[in-house]
């Protein structure tokens, strides 16, 4: 199910009206709940913290990673504001070349995920410790195949590891989480070979911090800003070199 209201972005394509319609819908249901006083957003700022993972990368240069968690758009926002943090882009993963595009990706048959592929300097943040916001502010990890409002395999849980390391660190850290029942139901994030990333269309790169009037972004994307900087201000900085 395509959401997100109407696109700000005027330099971005005309050409798909079915989207917009969508998009109104979906910002329409929004201000009906904000009217009745029963306006649901996609996370609870008040999280308990989670614990820190176990096992570790050790530093050794700069590292990537892909991570999927619903929408890009506040994915993206929100590792834009991580320390060590050097390079956040929008994308897909999971798919294939031909395939990596918006509109394709949003029927759900693709196989990608809309994902943000995230360059970071170990000396300053740990593989372990963005796993840590991506699991506490960035998502809800129970949620199959969905994030708040958007439903669909192209917004499921997944980490794409670059490395087999990472592969054995996200698992440990799920284990832990699941053990320590860090969540009220399970963890339904999928760890699996990264096999490509492609950059999304350039009128959704740091879409949630160029728009931070859209509606979308304000209910489903600034509160886990808002997490951030309340639960792991160590990790925050206004923005990071992009």
């Amino acid at each position: 199910m395509k959401r997100r209201q109407i696109l700000a972005n005027r330099s971005a394509p005309l050409s798909f009206p079915r989207r917009y319609l969508l998009r109104a819908l979906v910002a329409l249901a929004f201000i009906g709940s904000a009217a009745s006083g029963t306006l649901l957003i996609s996370r609870d700022v008040t999280a308990a913290p989670l614990p820190s993972a176990a096992m570790d990368l050790p530093e050794s240069g700069q590292q990537m990673v892909v991570l999927a968690g619903g929408c890009f758009w506040g994915m993206q926002s929100v590792f834009e504001h991580i320390k060590g943090v050097s390079k956040v882009t929008a994308g897909y993963a999971g798919g294939t070349q031909d395939t990596a595009d918006y509109e394709t990706v949003s029927s759900g048959t693709t196989g990608h995920a809309e994902s943000v592929q995230i360059y970071y300097d170990p000396s300053q943040i740990s593989f372990g410790q963005l796993l840590k916001v991506y699991f506490q502010v960035a998502h809800d990890p129970t949620e199959l195949d969905r994030q708040g409002p958007d439903s669909g395999t192209q917004y499921r849980s997944a980490i794409f590891f670059a490395t087999p390391e990472q592969q054995q660190v996200a698992k440990a850290y799920i284990t832990q989480l699941d053990q320590s029942k860090s969540f009220p139901d399970p963890i339904v994030t999928e760890v699996t070979q990264l096999k490509g990333f492609y950059p999304a269309e350039s009128y959704h790169q740091h879409y949630a911090d160029q728009h931070p009037g859209d509606l979308y972004i304000m209910v489903n994307d600034a509160p886990k800003l808002q997490a951030l900087q309340q639960e792991l201000p160590t990790f925050y900085v206004s923005a990071s070199a992009q």
